[in-house]
């Protein structure tokens, strides 16, 4: 059946085989990252809500995880940020107490953790995924598109704070644009940055799927690995890249009938992954992990439309 909050389970490159909880409406986050796999962000805010009632969301917790399905993490992830929702460490504590056998993580971009009591209740996650692009304002803007109150100072204190609090595990994302924050000077400053927030590793990311904006592109595996290189000299935490390079096999199988739904409808008309989620019935995260394959494999192509890229079906 179909759920609102929960999507997958789906592989990961990070986290293996991942249940998505999703907790926040489409779109409601305090950055606009070029790079977005899930597009442009409609809802710029720094403000938490309780967007749902706690209960609507872990009763498909619980109607899924009852089932005992063989997972390496539940992960709190989405199509915005999840520590806008003000109730997130209920649901943490529920699924934590109710099963305690799956380890839990969150994706978040960090924005929030500046705030004690958004790191307090985050705390009993096993392993937190936090991402930090650029510690340069200006470079931070370009590729983060913040919500005007954010600073990335503030960014990097609240992870270094969360450092200090949190005894789990941290896996800091990363995400590499070329010609943007690959330079030795965006590179030092950053290292510096990791020094002090000492997270257990550096994750190095690149775009393998279309972003919110056309014109970004891949890093390339060279430009990667002279920033791994780089990074690994200065920084005393390991450091590597996660992003995929041409010689990955492919990770993903899609079922017949998911293959031949995305073949009717981009025949028909191209379609953004937001109009192709509606269309589907698939979470955003799910069709955005199928549209990856689908362009691996050569099925799908990609046009520049006003509201983002197109995804066109190959005639055969």
């Amino acid at each position: 059946m179909p759920y609102r909050h929960i999507f997958g389970p789906v592989p990961s490159r990070r986290l293996g085989i991942s249940l998505g909880v999703d907790v926040i409406p489409y779109k409601y986050c305090p950055l606009n990252c070029v790079y977005c796999e899930v597009q442009r962000t409609n809802h710029l805010t720094v403000r938490r809500q309780k967007f749902f009632p706690p209960e609507e969301i872990i009763s498909e917790v619980r109607e899924v995880l009852s089932t005992n399905p063989k997972l390496d993490y539940v992960t709190f992830s989405g199509a915005g940020e999840p520590t806008l929702y003000s109730r997130i460490g209920d649901i943490i504590l529920r699924i934590k107490e109710e099963f305690p056998q799956y380890k839990l993580a969150l994706l978040t971009n960090g924005v929030l953790l500046k705030h004690p009591t958004v790191r307090k209740e985050i705390l009993p996650l096993d392993l937190i995924l936090p991402s930090l692009d650029a510690c340069h304002q200006d470079t931070f803007e370009k590729i983060n598109r913040p919500h005007p109150s954010v600073k990335v100072s503030d960014l990097i204190s609240g992870l270094i704070d969360l450092r200090k609090e949190y005894s789990g595990f941290i896996w800091l994302e990363v995400f590499i644009i070329a010609g943007l924050n690959d330079s030795e000077e965006e590179l030092e400053c950053l290292s510096k940055a990791l020094n002090r927030i000492q997270p257990d590793k550096v994750q190095l990311n690149s775009l393998d799927r279309p972003g919110a904006e056309f014109w970004v592109k891949p890093a390339g595996s060279r430009v990667l690995r002279e920033v791994q290189r780089f990074l690994s000299e200065r920084v005393n935490m390991p450091v590597e890249i996660i992003a995929r390079i041409p010689s990955d096999k492919d990770e993903l199988i899609i079922p017949p009938e998911i293959e031949q739904k995305f073949a009717t409808l981009l025949n028909d008309h191209p379609s953004t992954p937001e109009e192709i989620s509606k269309a589907s019935g698939l979470h955003i995260n799910e069709v955005s992990h199928y549209l990856r394959q689908l362009h691996l494999e050569h099925k799908i192509s990609i046009k520049q439309g006003q509201k983002g890229p197109l995804f066109v079906w190959k005639k055969s």
